[in-house]
């Protein structure tokens, strides 16, 4: 198994059912292109460290609905992934820091989100693999010395207060070459990475104190545009539409005006799609921060009355996001139906896809029991269901009928990468 095999998206053997739709079964007939295209846009444009890609698969429609550029989550994937990060780690940091050989991950302030920690211990792991000495350093303000922490995995992860020395940071016995980072900065940049001088990736321009949701779509509609344009497709059916306003503050009920506008207006751009195309669903908008969530501070509207209708217990959850950090900026993004359920209880269900470098490595299905079709499932109660592989590497199967499991991941992979290109072009705009 060889890195050069990595750029199609791997088999499935356990997937969701259903009819395969028009797109997926375009992007199979348009697969040499499609590949191709990818090829010549990559090297225009080098993909991020690592990203995930939360999609929404309404058969009519597939697109992605966020793209999370610090993916905490290793920990969901399958173990049959692991080759295929082992070799996508090595392929990225040859290209970017071909003479690193100490690492050092500086993670999120969590202590207590054991889910987390198994992520951080899964993603140390696999750049272990890969073949470099990797640490981890932690952010928390009262840590002195290294803290052990036991999961429930079997396996420790170990937390070691982050040093400044000049223009470098490091940990007591150890600098690195390389900084990775799995936070994503909702508080902003701390004073001990400003004016570092060894590679950060991502860049932390890219975290979300800097980063919003509305740049990052921007960039997805023009990739998507062309992306359209090269396989012959409308690209609604794999772009949400999205407006944004860009003051508001939910506690004193300041911007009311701005939101009912723009949700008003894409209520009405979506009405038109759908009547386009015949559908008899009922077109509904996902108001959330234009920054990072981490599910927080998200709502689903169905008309612009709803809007006009908030009560105050409503204002105030959409008024905080992660950390307690005020929602000040927002952004209206078409709702996108999601029509794959899991398990007897037909629990409703969206693909999640992993990436390292510009390869697939895998993903899994986000899974509620509680919500419906058209709700955020990014919230307490969620579960996961990690995807399994036939085999790692495998291109889809063009003799096998359109809706197999196998060529129904092609099509999340393709939209994935448009994703993570829309991400790249973000950080070669901050570059």
């Amino acid at each position: 198994m060889s890195i050069e095999h990595l750029h199609a998206v791997p088999h499935l053997t356990t997937s969701l059912t259903g009819p395969l739709q028009e797109i997926e079964t375009h992007f199979l007939e348009h697969q040499a292109k499609i590949e191709a295209w990818f090829r010549e846009q990559w090297q225009q444009t080098p993909a991020p460290f690592y990203g995930s890609v939360d999609l929404r698969n309404a058969g009519f429609k597939l697109a992605p609905v966020d793209t999370n550029l610090f993916p905490a989550g290793f920990n969901n994937l399958n173990p049959a992934f692991m080759p295929l990060c082992v070799q996508a780690i090595q392929s990225i940091i040859e290209r970017e820091m071909p003479k690193a050989c100490h690492i050092l991950i500086i993670p999120e302030n969590h202590t207590r989100n054991l889910f987390y920690l198994e992520n951080l211990a899964t993603l140390q792991e696999v750049i272990i693999k890969a073949g470099y000495e990797v640490r981890i350093g932690s952010l928390l303000p009262d840590l002195d010395e290294p803290m052990t922490i036991d999961l429930n995995s079997g396996r420790q992860v170990i937390l070691e207060p982050v040093l400044r020395d000049g223009d470098k940071v490091k940990l007591s016995n150890f600098t690195p070459c390389m900084v990775l980072l799995n936070n994503d900065l909702s508080d902003g940049i701390p004073d001990i990475l400003q004016g570092v001088t060894q590679a950060i990736l991502p860049p932390v321009e890219l975290g979300w104190n800097k980063r919003r949701k509305s740049d990052h779509f921007a960039h997805y509609k023009q990739v998507a545009e062309a992306f359209a344009e090269m396989v012959e497709i409308d690209p609604w059916l794999i772009n949400p539409l999205f407006h944004h306003c860009g003051k508001i503050d939910f506690k004193k009920q300041e911007g009311g005006d701005c939101l009912v506008k723009h949700v008003s207006l894409l209520l009405e751009e979506i009405q038109q799609k759908y009547d386009q195309y015949g559908l008899k669903n009922k077109p509904f908008v996902v108001v959330k921060s234009d920054a990072g969530t981490y599910g927080m501070g998200i709502m689903t509207v169905q008309s612009v009355d709803e809007v006009k209708a908030l009560n105050r217990k409503q204002r105030n959850k959409m008024a905080s996001s992660k950390g307690g950090q005020g929602v000040g900026q927002v952004i209206m993004q078409e709702g996108v139906y999601t029509f794959e359920t899991w398990g007897s209880e037909q629990a409703v269900a969206e693909p999640v896809v992993y990436m390292m470098d510009h390869f697939v490595v895998g993903g899994f299905y986000r899974v509620h029991t509680g919500r419906g079709i058209n709700e955020n499932l990014n919230a307490p109660g969620m579960h996961f269901e990690p995807l399994a592989f036939a085999e790692p590497c495998n291109t889809p199967d063009q003799n096998k009928a359109p809706d197999a499991n196998p060529n129904r991941f092609y099509a999340y992979g393709v939209i994935a990468r448009l994703a993570l290109l829309a991400a790249a072009r973000e950080i070669a705009e901050h570059n």
